[in-house]
């Protein structure tokens, strides 16, 4: 298989478990506050990972050039919104169904992708995404229409996540693209300059919001650590599979993540799955076998 694929494996297994690790989070911090773990604890790491690839690779560290800066900051506000909405979701949804509406990043990734940045899709490429989704939509079983979006805040939270993070998942590669180096180490230096940026901006905005918040980030230490060393795996996943693959084909794979997903729902969480859920999991499965056969 080819190497995007196996990055994007790695990130759909560990994002399913720091999302979990979120939720769990929700009980102790607020959502701008359980949102900032995910980048404060994971800098460390993100750092060690960026010092281990130069090294690795025997390269010398890309300058940040100005197209690299504009798309990687817009790119941190974005993922910052759309988590902060996902985590909001929780509140009003269970597990499952909050990250199935954040799920349907997949086709916004596809459609924002081919409108504003030229990143078209072969039929089968197409066929592949939105047959994804609808297993998701079926899995989740939510009605998507104008009118409950308006009258449940959850569906809104759920789909403002979902174009949150397509819009990030796009700037991403751009941003690593646009460094022009070595695909890994530009992933890696895309990833841990917008960890380094979100970190700050999460922290100023939690202390100046409620300082309580930060002493429980230290309270909490394990579990924001589980989240932060998950997360920053996760994203080292998808940093380096959208570098190396168009953020539609890798969006469209990792919705493999449900699954996870729905275990987690199951076995943690103790949440039921129903016959209608398992028909759109085999929608899932024949939608990433169109995608890695036939797209």
């Amino acid at each position: 298989m080819e190497l995007w694929i196996y990055f994007t494996l790695l990130a759909a297994f560990m994002q399913a478990i720091r999302t979990a690790g979120q939720k769990q989070l929700t009980q102790h911090l607020n959502a701008m506050a359980t949102t900032g773990v995910r980048y404060i604890y994971a800098l460390p790491f993100a750092w060690l990972y960026l010092w281990w690839v130069a090294d690795y690779r025997a390269l010398e560290i890309p300058s940040l050039n100005t197209q690299f800066l504009q798309y990687a900051l817009i790119a941190c506000v974005m993922q910052i919104i759309g988590t902060v909405c996902l985590v909001a979701a929780f509140k009003y949804r269970n597990f499952a169904v909050a990250t199935s509406l954040a799920k349907t990043e997949a086709i916004q990734v596809a459609v924002v992708g081919a409108l504003l940045f030229s990143a078209s899709l072969s039929y089968m490429g197409w066929f592949s995404v939105i047959i994804g989704v609808v297993g998701i939509l079926l899995v989740s079983k939510v009605k998507f229409t104008f009118k409950d979006v308006l009258q449940n805040p959850g569906a809104g939270f759920g789909l403002a996540s979902g174009l949150g993070l397509a819009i990030t998942t796009l700037l991403v590669r751009e941003s690593s693209l646009a460094l022009n180096s070595d695909l890994l180490l530009s992933a890696a230096v895309t990833l841990t300059f917008m960890i380094t940026m979100q970190s700050l901006i999460s922290i100023i905005y939690v202390y100046c919001q409620d300082k309580q918040q930060i002493t429980n980030m230290f309270n909490q230490w394990r579990l924001c650590l589980f989240v932060g060393l998950t997360s920053v795996i996760g994203s080292i996943g998808w940093f380096t599979a959208m570098s190396f693959q168009q953020a539609a084909y890798v969006k469209a794979l990792g919705q493999v993540e449900f699954f996870i997903t729905l275990f987690i729902t199951y076995r943690i969480f103790k949440e039921k799955i129903s016959a209608t859920e398992y028909l759109g999991m085999l929608l899932i499965v024949i939608s990433v076998l169109v995608l890695l056969l036939w797209a």
